[in-house]
C-alpha cells in the first residue's frame, strides 16, 4: 500500500483529525453526564430513559423527514402526470377541432348516389345520413352521434356509436333512422356531431 501523500490530501487529513479531535472533546462520557445532572439537582436515574427518549425523537425525526420527501416526490409525481394529461387531452382537442364535413347527403337503403330530399314514410323506409369527413385523425377511432328532429323540434330518435380505426385522412361514415307511417309528416333535420360539436346538419321531407 503506497502511504505516500500529496499536500493537498495532507491538508484533508489534518482538517479531519481536528474536527474528530473537536467533536470528541464535546462528548461527554456516562460519568460526566451523571456529575452534571447531580449539579442540577436531577436524578441521575433517569439518565437511561431520557437517553431512550432522546433516540425516539431522533427516530421519529428522521421517520418524519423521509414521509415528507416521499410525499413530495408522490406529489412531483402526480403533479407531472396531471401535466402530460392535460397536454394529451388539449392536444386532441386541438386534433378534433380540424375534423371538417366533406360531403353530406341523406340516402335509402337502395342508394343511387344521390341526395334524397322527401320521403314517403308510407313504405316504412330506412334513411340514411352519409357523411364524408375529412383531416380525421389516422390510427384513432371517432365517437360520434346523429340526432333526428322531427317537425314540431323534438328529437324523436338518436344515434350514438364508434367509427372504426380510421385509415385514410378522408373518412366516409353514416347514421340511419327507421320511419314509418306513424311518423310524424314534414321537414325533419337530421344532426351529426362529435364530441358535442356539430359538423353537418340536412334536412329533408317525410311525406
Amino acid at each position: 500500500m503506497d502511504n505516500k501523500l500529496t499536500q493537498a490530501q495532507l491538508d484533508r487529513v489534518i482538517a479531519e483529525v481536528q474536527g474528530l479531535s473537536l467533536r470528541r472533546e464535546a462528548e461527554l462520557d456516562r460519568q460526566q453526564v451523571q456529575e452534571i445532572l447531580q449539579e442540577l439537582n436531577l436524578s441521575p436515574d433517569l439518565l437511561d430513559e431520557a437517553l431512550v427518549q432522546i433516540q425516539r425523537r431522533e427516530a421519529l425525526s428522521v421517520q418524519q423527514r423521509r414521509k415528507r420527501w416521499i410525499v413530495a416526490g408522490v406529489t412531483a409525481v402526480l403533479i407531472g402526470a396531471i401535466a402530460t394529461a392535460t397536454v394529451f387531452v388539449q392536444q386532441r382537442q386541438q386534433v378534433l377541432a380540424r375534423v371538417s364535413t366533406y360531403e353530406s347527403r341523406i340516402a335509402l337503403d337502395r342508394d343511387s348516389g344521390g341526395n334524397v330530399t322527401e320521403v314517403d314514410r308510407q313504405s316504412s323506409p330506412k334513411v340514411f345520413y352519409r357523411v364524408t369527413l375529412s383531416e380525421v385523425p389516422v390510427g384513432e377511432k371517432l365517437s360520434l352521434s346523429c340526432d333526428w328532429t322531427d317537425p314540431s323540434g323534438r328529437v324523436a330518435h338518436q344515434n350514438r356509436y364508434q367509427t372504426r380505426e380510421i385509415d385514410r385522412s378522408v373518412w366516409p361514415t353514416y347514421c340511419y333512422s327507421q320511419f314509418g307511417p306513424n311518423s310524424a309528416a314534414g321537414t325533419w333535420q337530421v344532426r351529426m356531431s362529435l364530441d358535442g360539436r356539430i359538423l353537418s346538419t340536412s334536412s329533408f321531407v317525410v311525406k
